[in-house]
């Protein structure tokens, strides 16, 4: 709703409210993420074919830093106020994250450098939404501190299916067998080197897909408050053990179709 990047303050300022309001629990905070469905009425972005596969979030602020700079400039000021985890959008390589996570540590080194305070023990992590980070999830769990799976964008991209497009909203599938197992290369790369796994999409919030996701590992689930009480209910009905076997099972399923069959028999949601 702006009508201008907001500065390095007016970023300080919103942070900080968040961080204090959230009385010490953990805050995670998404670096800029426009392009593709993300428009600003004060940012003209390049004319592309595929505005999804293009220019947009990590990609541009690796080459826009002096944006990229403010706003880490305005986390690590607040970083103070609160327990606070940073993590990159729309990362493909680890070339990308060792470049994104060097600017941060070159701006907290600034800060500190002219006398200001940051916390010592910020985590920085990554949104796996690219299948090819998925699949490298092990070797990226060496650098990242976190990852938050965004199913919305990796089902969109495993699928080559625009989730925008009417003709092929039939392939956002997130209970496919190829992004159950997609999820699960995600979570045992991470946990392979002792990091926690969340999942910030829609999947997380389905109350079928949640013994599935605790059956695969995950760590941390990002939901609207209308689909806690839900998810909750099927959670309590089941042991750990039967969300494991559950999720084995589907993991070896034929189409996304059998996968919500089998849940919908085993899970009372």
């Amino acid at each position: 709703d702006n009508d201008h990047f907001p500065t390095e303050e007016e970023q300080f300022e919103a942070y900080k409210a968040v961080l204090e309001g959230m009385g010490g629990r953990k805050v995670v905070v998404r670096t800029l993420d426009i392009g593709g469905d993300k428009k600003l009425s004060y940012y003209t972005f390049p004319e592309e074919m595929n505005p999804f596969l293009g220019y947009r979030a990590i990609r541009l602020c690796l080459k826009e830093q002096d944006i990229f700079r403010t706003q880490l400039r305005a986390l690590c000021r607040a970083s103070v106020y609160g327990k606070l985890c940073i993590m990159f959008p729309m990362i493909a390589t680890i070339d990308e994250f060792r470049q994104a996570k060097g600017i941060f540590e070159d701006v907290k080194a600034e800060l500190l450098a002219e006398g200001v305070a940051v916390a010592d023990d910020i985590q920085v992590g990554m949104m796996v939404e690219i299948p090819a980070a998925a699949v490298l999830a092990d070797e990226f769990s060496k650098y990242a501190d976190f990852f938050s799976i965004g199913t919305n964008d990796l089902i969109q991209y495993s699928m080559a299916a625009d989730r925008m497009s009417e003709n092929v909203s039939y392939l956002y599938q997130p209970y496919n067998p190829s992004i159950l197992r997609l999820v699960s290369m995600t979570i045992k790369g991470a946990h392979k080197n002792g990091k926690w796994v969340g999942m910030c999409g829609a999947m997380a919030g389905e109350p079928y897909a949640v013994p599935i996701l605790l059956g695969l590992g995950l760590d941390e689930f990002s939901m609207s408050a209308t689909q806690i009480l839900k998810a909750r209910k099927v959670v309590t009905g089941l042991s750990y053990a039967d969300m494991q076997k559950l999720a084995d099972k589907c993991l070896n399923m034929d189409s996304a179709q059998e996968v919500l069959d089998y849940v919908q028999s085993e899970v009372k949601a």
